[in-house]
């Protein structure tokens, strides 16, 4: 059986064939480092385009990339999906499209490192420290909206709850992932909603964000995320997701290696 890796990279793609190939080279490249042991999944959401074949011809060139093949359901399904699959000690949501560039990884690292360390830690638009670049004024107000109705209903405090990039210990995954219930773009609104209930802390960090022009994200799909955040506080209502908690898994969680402690080891498309 194969080394377990430290860093387990889940990435939902819908029809990314025009740049997946350069999202797989780049974790080559720029992931790769001394003492950070990685595995790629990608998990293909019922692609009409040959997104499947390209992450299909790398995985046979190199088996830290993985193909996770799934009906077309939506974001939140393809996430957990690629939850499921992962083996890491700790697993990071990534987007396709490479909106953060991969110098922000340490961020992720250095706070996971912290005594102190969350077992969440989710990239963040809004905390200091953070960049966008290219973002449409109209994205900007809507996103700012839908964030201040998720602070309002589900998780006060947490200032972007919708940004791709977040990191979770093999402890949260395995905590969280089996009462994930919703497909769509409020996936994430309904994961940090269980942690808290969960008890699992999270902090924000803030990341450089080059928006991608084409998002798909439309109107209806903002309005449907709207709808879901309203779902997750009714479940909570029946006794649904108070259920979760924390729960640990055969192995030890690590701790990544700092980027200011480089030794200190061991211890999309869909973006709206």
């Amino acid at each position: 059986m194969a080394e377990r890796p430290f860093l387990s990279i889940v990435v939902p793609a819908y029809n990314e064939e025009a740049v997946i190939g350069r999202f797989i080279e780049s974790v080559r490249t720029d992931v790769d480092r001394p003492g950070l042991t990685w595995e790629a999944i990608i998990v293909d959401d019922g692609s009409a385009d040959q997104t499947a074949r390209v992450v299909r011809e790398a995985a046979g060139a190199d088996d830290r990339i993985r193909l996770v093949e799934a009906p077309h359901r939506g974001k939140g399904a393809a996430v957990r999906q690629g939850f499921l699959a992962a083996r890491g000690q700790w697993i990071l949501m990534a987007d396709a499209d490479l909106s953060m560039p991969w110098d922000n990884l340490s961020r992720f690292l250095d706070a996971a490192a912290q005594r102190d360390a969350p077992q969440i830690v989710i990239g963040s638009r809004e905390a200091p420290g953070a960049e966008r670049t290219g973002e449409a004024w109209s994205r900007r107000v809507s996103g700012r909206v839908f964030n201040a109705l998720v602070r309002l209903f589900a998780v006060p405090g947490i200032a972007d709850s919708q940004c791709g990039y977040k990191m979770l210990s093999a402890d949260a995954v395995a905590a969280l992932a089996p009462h994930l219930t919703l497909d769509g773009f409020a996936f994430d609104v309904e994961l940090l909603y269980l942690a808290r209930l969960a008890g699992f802390p999270v902090r924000e960090v803030g990341i450089t964000c080059h928006c991608r022009q084409d998002s798909r994200v439309r109107v209806r799909a903002g309005i449907a995320s709207v709808v879901d955040v309203l779902r997750v506080r009714m479940k909570a209502r029946v006794g649904g997701p108070d259920k979760v908690r924390p729960t640990s898994y055969n192995g030890r969680r690590g701790r990544p290696a700092s980027a200011s402690s480089p030794d200190r080891r061991r211890g999309s498309s869909y973006t709206p």
